[in-house]
């Protein structure tokens, strides 16, 4: 699934390609995505004008005028993309917006039918939908107290605390098991026998492993690419996330895998020890 990074990849590219467009037509298949898309908003886009696209967590903001927000979250599987209007259609494209008079597409791809697009029709709205998600604060907003307190208050290993949107928004599987290992923690140490050093180490650590991707427009293994259709880089720079049994960068021991929270883990026993 992208996660920050990749989400934020596709914004920044998709930001100076939406900017000051108008949407001219809207077209959706019938294929059912996560989240229902209501006969009722293509005719209430058409004519709306792009005024801002941004990110929350792992969900894509695209900013209309007269207080509509279309919300997309690629899921598992999806590409956002903006191409010329006379590219020949991809496979599992379930949403078009053509801009303009048509010269260029907003084209919404998604294999896995696990995205959605919706839209919302007030900033109260979305206000209250992410309210109601319980999504935590951006990983580059995070105070050292709130963070603290949130490691004291749980039992629960770190690896699930770092995936836990509720704790810190945007986080998954790579980018977790990535910054355990900058910060030289075990991914099953229970989160509230952290003491305050290691807690800022992590904290600091998953910043910085974040502007890192981001720097690299994100890991490109499967599907993601960028509003562009470019791939990122950074999973050329992976020190344990799918490199079991190859070796540390640091102390050249094979990296193990196990499972937490549910998911594939990646760590050196050496130098993330228990």
């Amino acid at each position: 699934m992208p996660e920050l990074p990749e989400v934020e990849t596709v914004v920044r590219e998709l930001r100076p390609r939406l900017v000051g467009r108008r949407i001219a037509a809207v077209t959706v298949s019938s294929l059912a995505l996560r989240r229902h898309w209501s006969d009722e908003w293509g005719p209430r886009l058409v004519g709306r004008r792009v005024r801002a696209v941004g990110r929350r967590g792992k969900w894509i903001l695209v900013a209309l005028d007269r207080q509509l927000h279309l919300v997309i979250h690629l899921g598992m599987t999806g590409q956002l993309t903006v191409v010329p209007g006379g590219q020949p259609l991809a496979g599992h494209t379930h949403v078009v917006l053509d801009l303009d008079r048509g010269g260029d597409q907003l084209r919404f791809r998604d294999v896995r039918r696990f995205g959605s697009a919706t839209l919302f029709e007030a900033r109260g709205q979305l206000e209250e939908f992410f309210r109601q998600t319980g999504l935590g604060p951006e990983p580059f907003d995070v105070d050292a107290g709130y963070w603290a307190g949130r490691l004291a208050a749980t039992s629960r290993c770190l690896k699930a605390l770092l995936l836990d949107q509720r704790v810190v928004a945007g986080v998954g599987n790579i980018y977790a098991d990535e910054s355990l290992y900058e910060a030289r923690l075990h991914p099953a140490r229970p989160a509230r026998n952290t003491g305050p050093a290691d807690a800022g180490r992590l904290r600091r650590a998953l910043v910085a492993v974040l502007r890192r991707a981001i720097a690299k427009r994100g890991s490109s293994i499967r599907d993601y690419v960028g509003g562009s259709g470019r791939r990122g880089a950074y999973q050329r720079e992976f020190r344990v996330y799918g490199r079991p049994g190859q070796p540390c960068p640091r102390c050249r021991g094979p990296i193990a895998r196990i499972r937490l929270a549910g998911r594939s883990t990646h760590f050196c026993p050496q130098c993330q020890r228990l």
